[in-house]
């Protein structure tokens, strides 16, 4: 099966993209194009799958640069491929042909670009990581490179959805805490629980950082099971384990 990924304008002329299971060599529940070697997936298939990532992207399989994810606010500045990486959760590159790729499951994969000073960048945001500021450190990375963060774009890709993303009062507490204008990103739910809007707190952690311009593509990781894998939907179904969906773009 062909790969499938989705594109931005907003992130032209730089190659990227953000792929869907579809198209990879996994098979069970890791069918499609499962590209995390966290999963139990056997990791044969998941380099096959991540090479056909990287050979849609133009480059070898060592000039895909992915990091150890950890839902931090950490960002590692890459210079050149086939670096060791420490644990964190975005990277940035000004070195052309390197790309840069994010793993998810429902967390937010974020693809940024300057095109002008030829700066890109990748994260992961998850509810703690995207509180934390791994977005807003990811705009100051790209500056340190010599990108302006009033013409950085910033693409959210497919993520969980206020509709399937129930929670419970201690998370709600733990934005509150943080500000209480942030009760705008919750609706009611059954009893004590909420619904978190994550992709509309991304938006916003974006947009108060000042970049110049910065969207969601619309897609929820929950409700298109053939599409994406999903942390949640995988736990609600007891199974054993999921796939992890890439999020790559090149300098």
């Amino acid at each position: 099966m062909t790969l499938e990924i989705i594109t931005s304008r907003s992130l032209e002329p730089f190659r990227h993209g953000f792929f869907t299971r579809r198209g990879g060599a996994s098979s069970g529940i890791f069918s499609g194009l499962n590209c995390g070697f966290g999963s139990s997936d056997q990791r044969e298939i998941v380099e096959i799958n991540r090479t056909r990532v990287a050979m849609a992207m133009g480059v070898p399989d060592d000039e895909l640069v992915t990091v150890s994810q950890v839902h931090s606010a950490n960002v590692v500045t890459v210079t050149r491929p086939g670096e060791e990486h420490p644990e964190a959760d975005a990277l940035v590159t000004n070195t052309p042909g390197v790309a840069l790729g994010i793993l998810t499951a429902d967390c937010q994969p974020v693809l940024f670009a300057d095109p002008q000073a030829g700066v890109v960048g990748a994260a992961h945001a998850g509810w703690r990581g995207a509180l934390d500021g791994v977005l807003d450190q990811t705009v100051t990375a790209m500056e340190a490179l010599g990108a302006d963060r009033t013409r950085i774009r910033a693409v959210i890709g497919p993520t969980i959805s206020q509709r399937a993303y129930e929670v419970g009062p201690e998370f709600l507490d733990r934005f509150l805490a943080e500000d209480p204008d942030y009760s705008r990103f919750f609706a009611g739910g059954d009893g004590d629980r909420v619904h978190f809007d994550l992709p509309a707190f991304g938006l916003h952690r974006l947009r108060d950082a000042g970049v110049g311009d910065a969207e969601w593509t619309g897609h929820c990781t929950y409700h298109d099971a053939d599409r994406f894998y999903s942390f949640r939907r995988t736990t609600h179904a007891k199974e054993a384990d999921y796939g992890r969906l890439i999020s790559v773009i090149r300098a």
